[in-house]
């Protein structure tokens, strides 16, 4: 490692661990003193009110994580626009899904368990998600796609309005990933509203948390009520166990469900939190070839989830990424996520590399990926040693191209103003 000495912090500052308030235990008491601990009982019902209350929309169903409202929003979209499924296939069989490519693996895989094939389409360097322009060349190149799947990278709203009008154009319905985004707001609305079907996460690193456990949103109560017999193995109104189509395992804990009641006040305050984190390394990077994760302040305001970084292309030493390793050059002045995320580290904070596109997954090696130019697969970008050689933004593959210059800040909340100081003279020892 080149970065220069800094002196290690007495307890590790992770990424964005859970910040409890105390309010979690009144309701996991209850919710044991009252002896419902299945997934029935008062801080499921109160949880999906408050839920819908803040989001704005009129039904919330509690499910035991964000992957499963994934799943069964994805599914809910298969079923709407290709009917009823037999058994043992999904409702996408044979369909081809637009996908956000840079997004963790959960926004995407409920695709291929309905049988569908994603399509990854690029992304922006203006907010970091789904490119609208790649979007509108991917209905050039396959006109039937019915169905568009966005996430809100980090908590920063994408753009919204050029997506729905996309989709309008093309009589495309949406599944909304606002996993990472509960709080945050396009043009002074929530998101987990702009979709034809909605889904938020409260996974255990997310603003608030229930150490797991998401949500499908909707305003239709048809889909409400769909999702709510889906999530309980699709039992029918008979005395006995009656099943007519297949169901899941996936509804929320009354357990779970009273820590998000405990954690749902300090929703605001952990956004205004995070926020000040993101502010104050804007701040302490000034004068370093980086810049902070971008925010269309015009349009959004985001939850601030993660703060993140990416290095000026001149300003990159040679770094080589494999399947499972990384290794790089140093070179004074100069600098590259591997040697600042192993300085970091060096001192006990945890950081990440930033999500790597999907259609860089091995696993997803074989669906096809569009830029704004088409074909994302048939072109070859100039790269020696990872640094890529065409700065022109049209030339080149996005999403990879964040990926090599990026990385995850240290964003825990209950990181002091001290401790970020730390990790900001770390990040800036990479550089000298």
């Amino acid at each position: 490692m080149y970065c220069g000495k800094s002196v290690k912090l007495e307890k590790k500052i992770w990424l964005s661990s859970p910040t409890m308030h105390g309010e979690e235990l009144i309701y996991m008491k209850e919710a044991f003193d009252t002896n419902w601990m299945s997934t029935v009982g008062a801080n499921i019902h109160e949880i999906e009110r408050q839920v819908a209350e803040k989001i704005g929309c009129r039904y919330a169903v509690a499910l035991s994580n964000g992957t499963a409202a994934l799943h069964l929003a994805t599914r809910l979209a298969g079923e709407k626009l290709y009917g009823v499924h037999p058994v043992n296939t999904g409702t996408l069989a044979g369909h081809k899904v637009f996908c956000s490519d840079m997004t963790f693996a959960a926004t995407i895989n409920p695709v291929a368990y309905e049988g569908g094939e994603a399509i990854f389409i690029d992304t922006e360097y203006d907010t970091w998600n789904m490119d609208p322009e790649a979007l509108e060349k991917a209905f050039e190149i396959y006109p039937d796609v019915k169905l568009i799947v966005i996430a809100h990278l980090y908590g920063t709203p994408g753009k919204i309005d050029e997506i729905r009008a996309i989709a309008r154009k093309n009589g495309a319905l949406i599944v909304e990933d606002a996993a990472e985004s509960f709080g945050a707001l396009y043009k002074g609305k929530q998101t987990g509203n702009f979709g034809d079907y909605n889904v938020i996460s409260f996974n255990g690193n997310k603003v608030i948390t229930g150490s797991s456990g998401g949500m499908f949103l909707s305003d239709v109560k048809e889909d409400a009520d769909k999702v709510r017999k889906w999530s309980t193995q699709s039992r029918e109104n008979a005395a006995w166990y009656q099943h007519e189509e297949i169901g899941f395992n996936y509804r929320m804990s009354n357990v779970i469900a009273g820590v998000i009641r405990g954690q749902m006040p300090y929703l605001e305050e952990h956004v205004a939190r995070k926020k000040a984190i993101w502010e104050r390394y804007r701040e302490g990077f000034k004068g370093l070839p980086v810049q902070m994760n971008p925010i269309d302040f015009e349009n959004s305001e985001p939850n601030y989830w993660l703060s993140c970084l990416i290095i000026n292309p001149d300003a990159m030493c040679p770094m080589v990424r494999g399947d499972s390793e990384s290794n790089f050059t140093p070179q004074h002045g100069k600098s590259c996520p591997t040697e600042i995320l192993q300085a970091l580290e060096s001192i006990n904070a945890e950081g990440r590399p930033i999500w790597k596109p999907m259609h860089m997954q091995p696993v997803y090696r074989g669906n096809a990926f569009i830029t704004r130019e088409g074909n994302g697969r048939a072109k070859t970008n100039a790269y020696i040693a990872g640094v890529a050689l065409v700065q022109d933004e049209k030339l080149l593959d996005v999403g990879k191209d964040i990926f090599h210059r990026g990385l995850c800040l240290p964003s825990d909340i209950k990181m002091t103003a001290e401790e970020q100081n730390a990790i900001i003279e770390t990040v800036r020892r990479c550089f000298d």
